[in-house]
């Protein structure tokens, strides 16, 4: 008998390989899909409005465009999947997004684009992501047994996704034209939404206790706010991302340009590639007691990403920091995500998951704003030399923190209740997958205590 054919319950057995189950293998194939077309799309988008004549200015629209819905929608995007299911919130979403990259695709093909449309576009699909990325969280405990291995291999397929997207993306514009990469990234879409449909009737039911949305939005917050560890990580990685994520990416290369060279570059950034697969198998095999504090510790590395490029190191020690900084980068990633699904109950993981991806993400574009200012004034070099210092000051405050540094590792979800949750309303075991909670009718006093990209979130 297979996984996919036996009721796995919390506690029960040892865990077993999510590959054993038909439901994982979907959803793993629908969400390498997914970050394939992601790693495709910023690309596409960049390279077919340049050559549309809108200049870096109408770049910066259209990527504007597509992040102010994500930040704007995304807490709603967490009601929404815990309220109808993250599955149909999230095969919807990529329908939204095939629809969108379709009509992008006709409008360069035809000539004549206008920039407000490009722009228009990359709103609907911003929103989509916004509904979509708040149920990938509380998805992964429902189709695998062994949550932290599941998050590795995911990890391994965004990191795989990262290094293929983008080249492919640039080929196909090169090679066909700017039409043609838009339907491919239609296309897996297309392939996302199809591994997510089957996954009907996953461990829980949809919340029907009609509450208004405010009101599930002040449960979500709720569940967030009384687990001490979870917005005591996410307050500092906002901090994190003003200082650390948003000068690295832009001032990093344009030094490691100036050092290397584009074509070191793009080596230098293979090998951080390159170090996030090697953190993702390593997250499949150590099982730390204390997986943030595992988890911390590996992320003192990534201070050397912006390091190394501020001191001006040799071409081969710069990839090598690369390597290591991936591979800190993602360990750290899977040990957050795990934690967070693990200790969350299932009812309410989608809410306070978008809790989480909003506190992450929002700072970063004013952190990427401020960095040309700021390298202006006081020159790249030291600005992130200041970046890597406050990566090591964050982190360590991390491990000061009780509640973060106390934190076990929990091998199966929660199945708790918050206290005052009303009558819970059970449902049937479903196969292969563990029970999930009953939904929560209304806000309760969850337990203290106790943050998953976009990837990047505090799991980045």
């Amino acid at each position: 008998m297979t996984t996919d054919d036996t009721v796995v319950t919390p506690g029960s057995g040892p865990l077993s390989s999510p590959w054993r189950s038909r439901r994982f293998r979907l959803f793993f194939t629908a969400r390498s899909a997914s970050l394939l077309a992601d790693g495709m799309l910023m690309v596409s988008m960049t390279t077919s409005v340049l050559a549309a004549g809108f200049g870096a200015t109408g770049v910066g629209y259209a990527l504007a465009a597509w992040m102010t819905p994500i930040v704007l929608l995304v807490l709603f995007g967490g009601v929404l999947a815990d309220r109808f299911t993250p599955q149909l919130m999230m095969v919807g979403a990529d329908g939204v997004r095939l629809v969108a990259m379709l009509v992008m695709a006709g409008l360069f093909a035809a000539d004549g684009v206008r920039l407000w449309q490009v722009m228009a576009l990359m709103a609907v699909s911003g929103a989509a992501t916004a509904m979509f990325q708040p149920g990938l969280a509380s998805i992964v405990p429902r189709v695998a047994d062994d949550i932290q291995r599941a998050n590795a291999l995911l990890r391994i397929a965004e990191s795989m996704a990262t290094l293929i997207g983008p080249g492919l993306a640039g080929f196909l514009v090169a090679y066909g034209n700017l039409a043609v990469s838009f339907v491919v990234i239609a296309v897996a879409y297309g392939v996302s939404a199809g591994g997510l449909l089957p996954l009907r009737g996953l461990a829980t039911a949809p919340d029907e206790s009609g509450e208004p949305m405010w009101r599930r939005l002040a449960t979500g917050w709720h569940e967030f706010r009384s687990r001490s560890w979870l917005w005591g990580v996410i307050s500092l990685w906002a901090v994190y991302g003003l200082f650390v994520f948003g000068p690295s990416l832009p001032l990093g290369a344009a030094l490691l340009t100036e050092q290397h060279g584009s074509t070191g570059y793009g080596w230098i950034a293979s090998a951080d590639g390159l170090g996030t697969i090697v953190g993702g198998l390593l997250g499949m095999r150590v099982r730390p007691r204390r997986p943030l504090v595992a988890g911390v510790c590996a992320m003192f590395f990534f201070a050397l990403n912006p390091l190394a490029p501020a001191l001006g190191w040799n071409f081969a020690l710069t990839a090598a920091t690369g390597v290591v900084a991936g591979c800190g980068f993602a360990f750290w990633g899977v040990m957050w995500a795990t934690s967070v699904q693990s200790h969350i109950p299932l009812a309410v993981l989608s809410r306070v998951s978008a809790y989480d991806i909003a506190g992450s993400i929002m700072v970063i574009p004013l952190g990427r704003a401020l960095a040309g200012p700021a390298a202006e004034s006081f020159g790249a070099d030291r600005v992130l030399l200041f970046s890597s210092a406050v990566s090591f000051v964050l982190l360590a405050a991390m491990l000061c923190v009780p509640a973060i540094r106390g934190l076990t590792r929990r091998d199966r979800p929660a199945t708790d209740v918050p206290d005052g949750a009303g009558t819970p309303q059970t449902d049937p075991p479903q196969t292969d997958l563990p029970r999930a909670d009953p939904p929560v009718p209304g806000p309760g006093k969850g337990r203290g205590g106790e943050p998953a990209a976009v990837e990047p979130t505090a799991a980045p």
